[in-house]
């Protein structure tokens, strides 16, 4: 009999029908006469129940039926008449595939931690936290290339591996298939890298800008998705030292065009979660928190405040004037910190924010610097709960600028070359913005902590699984 997933299974309402239904049982409880069995597949966080008379079945089979264990069940499809089930099954042939020892089964029916399921991450999906989490993952990423393949963008591969260092921060980890134990060394005793497989120092890459501008400049519109490290120290619950970054890069689009992209794709994002995620979103509301339907619905009903930096530094003074207290100190040429993007977002303006027009002494060499000398044309997208979910810019489209704006941040030109010759060769204005996938998947799942919203995660110290 072919298997129907419980999703399914759970909408029908063909009485009497023959069904098959498999997976892992999450509890089991009962009596002399009868056992209730809930069985869960992780097509949906909701399980359906299985009932079973003790008689039709031999005992030393429903001993193996514990929680863990993996199930096939064959039966007749009949109304439910317990609490929060419209349907269960009558079993009538139950199939053992593999059992799980109630001594030592990891996931017992009594809660866990956050932290204790971190260190059992292979089986933590079981969980209805993580069952939950792990769904929206896949929604979110489903609705991020349904967003960009039906505005015409082009779906472009930029390198894992790669020579040049993005963001000039220097936190990458190295590729090498060397002998770490056995280095040669050149004359001026450095390490000599044309031994090397590549013949050049590479690394993993931090983000598939740089390569993406290039596809934006001959294909016009493209977006990277995919895994980028960084090499950063940092043990904080917004950190990861191996994520996934959605990067669009558009030719012909200035800051305003910028900005406007983002707070669509976004509240894109953000409402298809709300559409299609309902189950979980509940689950993960009722668990996790209290207001995250109401702050999904904040961002898609209010249009994003766009102000400058400068505008924005003065409201955290006039703040801070009127006795408002941060942690860290707000002054012009600083970089924002959470507190203070939360701020503006969640005090202030009661809305999403997108700051504009940084100082360029904070931000990265290829923005676009404007007339003023002092600042480039770099937009952040500001969320509740979260701070900075998305960072861009206008792109520098002039040669002469992005040349000496790399050699006053000493980016070797020896890695950039490449990169400079599309400003050569039939330059064009060209916008685009990175968002951290992790970073979405935290504010749409109400999670506190970005290590429970990625599968396994890389962390200083931590590359189990």
């Amino acid at each position: 009999m072919q298997r129907t997933e419980i999703i399914h299974a759970l909408a029908r309402t063909d009485y009497g029908a023959q069904i098959n239904v498999k997976g892992w049982v999450r509890t089991r409880r009962g009596n002399k006469a009868v056992s209730f069995i809930a069985l869960n597949d992780g097509s949906t966080i909701k399980n359906i129940q299985i009932v079973a008379d003790i008689e039709k079945f031999d005992e030393e089979l429903l001993k193996q039926v514990t929680t863990g264990a993996c199930i096939s069940v064959v039966g007749t499809l009949v109304e439910s008449m317990g609490k929060g089930q419209t349907v269960e099954i009558q079993a009538q042939e139950i199939e053992v595939y593999g059992t799980a020892d109630p001594e030592t089964y990891p996931l017992q029916k009594k809660g866990h931690t956050l932290e204790y399921l971190r260190e059992i991450a292979y089986l933590r999906p079981r969980t209805n936290t993580f069952g939950a989490v792990f769904r929206m993952r896949s929604q979110m990423a489903m609705a991020i290339h349904t967003y960009f393949q039906e505005r015409g963008f082009n779906y472009f591969h930029t390198p894992l591996i790669t020579a040049s260092d993005c963001e000039g921060a220097g936190q990458m980890f190295q590729v090498t298939t060397m002998n770490l134990y056995d280095l040669k060394k050149n004359d001026a005793g450095e390490i000599d890298y044309s031994r090397d497989f590549f013949g050049k120092q590479t690394a993993l890459t931090v983000s598939g800008q740089l390569e993406g501008e290039l596809g934006a400049l001959s294909l016009g519109k493209i977006y990277t998705f995919g895994p980028t490290f960084r090499a950063e120290n940092s043990n904080t619950p917004r950190h990861l030292s191996e994520f996934w970054m959605i990067e669009p890069e558009m030719a012909f689009y200035d800051l305003n065009d910028n900005m406007a992209l983002a707070q669509d794709f976004i509240q894109y994002c953000v409402r298809w979660a709300l559409d299609k995620c309902q189950d979980d979103l509940a689950f993960l509301e009722q668990m996790y928190d209290k207001e995250l339907t109401q702050r999904l619905r904040f961002v898609v009903e209010n249009d994003f405040q766009r102000l400058t930096y400068t505008e924005g530094i003065e409201i955290l003074k006039d703040a801070v004037a009127h006795g408002k207290k941060f942690e860290f100190p707000v002054d012009w040429g600083t970089d924002l910190q959470s507190e203070h993007e939360r701020y503006l977002v969640e005090e202030h303006f009661k809305r999403p924010v997108i700051l504009i027009d940084y100082p360029k002494e904070i931000k990265s060499f290829y923005m676009k610097q404007n007339d003023d000398g002092k600042t480039v044309r770099a937009m952040d997208v500001l969320f509740p709960h979260i701070g900075e979910i998305i960072g861009g810019s206008e792109r520098e489209a002039d040669y002469e600028k992005l040349k000496r704006r790399a050699e006053e941040m000493h980016v070797p030109m020896k890695d950039i070359w490449w990169y400079l010759d599309t400003r050569r060769w039939g330059s064009a204005p060209h916008s685009g913005f990175g968002l951290g996938f992790e970073r979405l998947m935290l504010f749409v799942t109400g999670m506190q902590n970005i290590r429970d919203v990625i599968p396994f995660p890389r962390t200083p110290n931590n590359a189990d699984f």
